[in-house]
């Protein structure tokens, strides 16, 4: 089995603004893929909201899209998360509400297959008011890919549901157990508060 990846998250730099993106930590993920990625000891104050960003595709066979989930603290309870789907592949637009317990997490996006030749994902997943103690976490994302002459452009919503804690680790994964490719990048950043 690909192992996991773990990222513990240096201290933040003095040198930003109020509103501006700080660099929290990147990963490249090696040979062998991962299984997941994990963003840990996410600092819970200095920052307004998070955003992940990513390049990426899975090892699976095929040139379809997977989807990605994004899991909060640990937190496997699938009735803890909801999320919303809008998306289209250059022909016919398709839009879902899901809820799945397969999911353990919040569907983020769609990621592309290894079957799709030297062709990778790009997706950005804002993560907003993330460090609140009073209200549910909200995420959106916007993803595209093409592999000449199909692929998928889409927006997602993501609610965690959990008032009362902040968020201190994200874990990225594909509910299938499919498996993130080499070469694939994730960058997680904070927006600075003011």
């Amino acid at each position: 089995m690909t192992p996991p990846l773990v990222l513990g998250i240096l201290a933040s730099s003095s040198f930003v603004s109020a509103g501006d993106f700080e660099s929290i930590a990147t990963v490249t993920v090696g040979s062998g893929g991962a299984s997941s990625i994990t963003f840990s000891s996410i600092p819970t104050t200095g920052y307004a909201h998070l955003q992940l960003r990513g390049i990426l595709k899975t090892t699976a066979s095929g040139v379809d899209l997977s989807p990605m989930t994004l899991t909060v603290n640990s937190d496997t309870t699938f009735t803890n998360y909801r999320n919303h789907q809008l998306y289209g592949d250059g022909s016919t637009a398709q839009s879902y509400d899901t809820q799945t317990s397969s999911w353990q997490g919040a569907g983020v996006g769609g990621v592309i297959n290894a079957g799709a030749t030297n062709t990778f994902t790009a997706i950005v997943i804002d993560i907003l008011d993330y460090a609140s103690t009073q209200k549910n976490k909200t995420f959106r994302s916007l993803y595209g890919a093409d592999a000449n002459g199909s692929g998928q452009v889409g927006l997602w919503s993501g609610l965690w549901m959990n008032s009362g804690t902040a968020i201190t680790s994200l874990t990225t994964q594909f509910p299938q157990g499919r498996t993130i490719a080499q070469y694939s990048h994730f960058a997680l950043y904070g927006i600075k508060s003011a």
